[in-house]
């Protein structure tokens, strides 16, 4: 069983090697800065040789700084908890008992993964708040604290030093619950498709316009630029608008799809899934490789999506929410892009089965549903007669104003549209009550399916505003200590019924007594 060195009263630093770590990543992030500051004292007329002496110096500093910190910064492994002591001009100490860490997990980023060097960070449940962390150590170094603290967390360490070689790595996990190889990756970035890059872009440029030498929204401006070369094109007239609006459309799409390609493969390259005795291992990540292991025990609830478009490719995606935090959210994701016969195995470890054949499923109230309906078309309808109304007194036209038919048109299709689909999204909207667990699936373009064990949840709350009062439904908001779910619009008598099955599978164990 992995073990941590020695315990002892005196304070440790972290690999000697941070400091290169540090300085590297805080010059890397200065470059941008740095050759704008170049090139602005350039401009004034400063020789070559000054500009590398500020550079050489400021890069020094970089490190000098780095070094300070990385040798002002110490940890101490005790028997009850975790402390650290960092700070180079005001000294800071902090405790953190093995009690309130709720998981530890390990990230590599470029620079740290290069030198061989990990950083564990300490889950404490507030929200990445109240996180602690080690930066950073080396790989088997922080392979065994991370173990380490686990045990001692749940009562089980190894005291004893460390002496052998038996020690010093995990045991064999065997061949992965789940796993993505390359083709994987690269499929699931084609259904990733994101235009983010092209809003940034646009913003970049609205922030930086003023290097260009004309406005960027000026169109006449851009035919001047674009008539040398592709005079010929604009001779075309309607047909050059054809093409320069399909060549513009396919950009966009090629832009898309090159973005979630390359957002996907540095998420997820080397995605793997392992069952070990701790629980579910997760290694993912080109650039930044992350090490995260979710204790089953700690798992409350699980949702398996998918996408307008994955969906008929039968693609799905397995989140398991947790206890414990996985960058700021609290579902772990288990499989971001698998089959459902893939995702089976899965959530059987976790505990929880899928929706059997026999489950009786049962909508929200019609009631919740027509209300749902006509409160979603009605803001539309109200503007299009307000409009009108304004209209027909004739206060547009003393004002100066039209207002073409084409708002009217917009305006009644939006609340069509939009009854349609609360409409819809009420007829999708299910749920179901099996022996361990909770079912409530929705959701119309990327259906959703929640399942939460009875048992495990913390608290069963029904909750009624006004219109739900006099129109007799409610919704059961259901308490996670990873998470809330919520079952809307359901008959007030319904609701009543779950929460008395719920309370009654919720007060079986007295949680507090179990080992």
């Amino acid at each position: 069983m992995p073990s941590a060195p020695e315990e002892t009263d005196e304070a440790k630093r972290t690999d000697p090697k941070t400091f290169l770590a540090n300085g590297l990543q805080v010059a890397r992030s200065m470059v941008l800065p740095l050759l704008a500051l170049f090139y602005t004292i350039r401009s004034d007329g400063a020789p070559l040789a000054v500009l590398l002496g500020i550079g050489v110096a400021l890069l020094l500093a970089f490190f000098a700084l780095a070094y300070v910190q990385w040798y002002r910064f110490t940890y101490h492994v005790g028997a009850e908890d975790i402390r650290v002591e960092s700070g180079v001009l005001a000294r800071q100490a902090r405790a953190v008992p093995y009690e309130r860490i709720q998981d530890v997990s390990i990230e590599q980023s470029l620079i740290p993964r290069l030198l061989g060097l990990v950083e564990v960070r300490f889950e404490t449940g507030a929200g990445g708040k109240d996180e602690l962390k080690l930066t950073y150590l080396a790989e088997k170094e922080g392979e065994r604290l991370r173990e380490l603290v686990r045990e001692r967390r749940d009562g089980t360490a190894d005291t004893a030093p460390v002496g052998g070689e038996e020690n010093d790595g995990p045991a064999d996990e065997g061949a992965p619950l789940f796993a993505m190889d390359t083709r994987r990756v690269l499929t699931f970035g084609m259904f990733e498709f994101s235009l983010v890059v092209v809003a940034a872009v646009f913003a970049g440029a609205q922030q930086f316009e003023v290097l260009l030498p004309f406005d960027m929204f000026d169109f006449e401006e851009w035919q001047r630029l674009l008539a040398g070369p592709g005079a010929w094109l604009a001779g075309l007239g309607f047909a050059a608008q054809v093409i320069g609006a399909f060549i513009a459309a396919a950009s966009l799409l090629v832009i898309g799809f090159a973005t979630g390609l390359i957002r996907t493969a540095l998420r997820e390259w080397g995605f793997t899934l392992h069952r070990t005795a701790k629980g579910f291992r997760r290694r993912r990540g080109l650039l930044t490789r992350t090490d995260v292991v979710m204790p089953v025990h700690r798992v409350q609830a699980l949702e398996i999506a998918t996408g307008f478009l994955r969906r008929w490719f039968g693609w799905h995606s397995l989140k398991l929410v947790s206890l414990a935090q996985d960058s700021g959210n609290a579902s772990h994701v288990a499989a971001p892009f698998a089959k459902m016969g893939e995702i089976e195995p899965i959530v059987r470890e976790a505990g929880f089965v899928t929706p059997p054949p026999e489950l009786e499923w049962q909508r929200s109230s019609r009631r919740f549903g027509v209300d749902s309906a006509v409160f979603a078309g009605l803001l539309f309808a109200v503007i299009a007669a307000l409009l009108a109304g304004l209209s027909a007194a004739g206060v547009f036209a003393r004002l100066d104003l039209f207002i073409p038919d084409v708002v009217y048109i917009v305006l009644v299709s939006g609340a069509v549209l939009f009854t349609a689909e609360q409409w819809i999204l009420w007829r999708k909207r299910r749920h179901a009550l099996g022996d361990r667990q909770l079912y409530s699936a929705h959701g119309v373009l990327s259906p959703k399916l929640d399942i939460a064990s009875r048992r495990k949840l913390q608290s069963v709350e029904i909750a009624q505003g006004p219109l739900s009062r006099l129109r007799g439904y409610a919704s059961l908001k259901l308490g996670l200590a990873g998470g809330t779910l919520s079952i809307e619009g359901l008959p007030l008598e319904r609701a009543r019924e779950l929460r008395r099955a719920l309370l009654a599978s919720m007060t079986e164990s007295d949680f507090s007594e179990l080992a």
